[in-house]
């Protein structure tokens, strides 16, 4: 048994490729490795790797987290310039027993010295929309460029039971030079146990980080839930705690994987696409908010235009 599931419709391709992997004997590593990098590489995805749209000051700042579900260690790096994969530098860092989450110049440091690719991460498109909202700031027109924050992020199963988590993104557009959000951050952004199952969240970080979200899904699948039940009871509680204080539910969308390949999505947005892949093959599903409830089902290619 193995099963494989990431975040938005942007893993989809990636995760196909990962799923493949996984039917002909590889390892979760290398399988959750290759979806996030397919994702990292495609300047079509301004909230990840090449072509991200850039903080402040017109840096394309990148943050990436990894764990090993077998051994819980985790690697991370964040606020790191010119890698041109994070996800490489993270699940490097994660076979140390010390200094596995670097930071900035370190991170950046560490990737020469692992012999890992650089790249100028901006893109004359990046540059021309960060050139833009500067210029709406300095008009003092109202700031909507917050909304290009998604994370990759993606679980893996293999047939030997070994289970991977991994996320990638460049965090907030125009994000204070130095700012670092939920993803590379374990517990908040990702957790994995392979006893029990992993998780990973996408959304505003400073929301997310506010109720440790994926260790708490895994918190409860440990405790008998199903990888939807995980999900369901983990952001019901944040969105609780957040009404309790007299704010909104936020913007968080939750993933998971059981230990036995069960998966798992909530959503406090409208529409919240994933994709899953197993033995049956990789497609899209979608999380829906609706009157009557969280629905999960196939995602259908006309809800999905626009959405990455």
């Amino acid at each position: 048994m193995y099963a494989i599931i990431g975040t938005w419709k942007m893993s989809l391709q990636g995760l196909t490729e990962a799923r493949d992997m996984l039917a002909c004997g590889r390892n979760a590593a290398d399988a959750v490795e290759r979806a996030i990098m397919c994702v990292e590489d495609n300047p079509a995805y301004v909230s990840v790797g090449y072509g991200a749209l850039p903080a402040r000051d017109g840096r394309v700042l990148l943050d990436a987290g990894w764990m090993d579900g077998q051994t819980l260690r985790v690697g991370g790096v964040m606020a790191a310039e010119n890698l041109r994969n994070p996800i490489r530098a993270a699940r490097l860092l994660c076979g140390r027993e010390t200094n596995c989450l670097l930071a900035g110049r370190g991170a950046e440091q560490f990737a020469v010295s692992a012999g890992l690719p650089l790249r100028d991460m901006r893109t004359q498109g990046s540059q021309a929309r960060w050139r833009e909202a500067m210029q709406a700031l300095a008009d003092e027109e109202p700031l909507t460029a917050y909304r290009g924050h998604d994370t990759v992020c993606v679980i893996g199963l293999d047939a030997q039971g070994r289970m991977v988590a991994g996320t990638s993104t460049s965090g907030l557009f125009l994000k204070e030079p130095g700012r670092v959000g939920d993803s590379p951050l374990v517990g908040s952004g990702f957790y994995c146990d392979a006893r029990y199952g992993g998780a990973a969240a996408t959304g505003l970080g400073e929301d997310i980080m506010r109720g440790c979200l994926s260790y708490e899904a895994v918190s409860l699948m440990r405790r008998g839930a199903s990888a939807q039940e995980a999900c369901e009871e983990a952001l019901r509680g944040l969105s609780d705690t957040h009404r309790r204080l007299g704010e909104d539910a936020g913007s968080v969308s939750l993933i998971a994987l059981s230990a036995q390949g069960g998966f798992g999505a909530a959503t406090t947005l409208p529409l919240f696409p994933f994709a899953v892949g197993s033995a049956q093959g990789a497609y899209l599903c979608a999380a829906r908010t609706t009157p009557q409830g969280l629905a999960i089902g196939p995602a259908a290619p006309e809800e999905l235009d626009g959405v990455d």
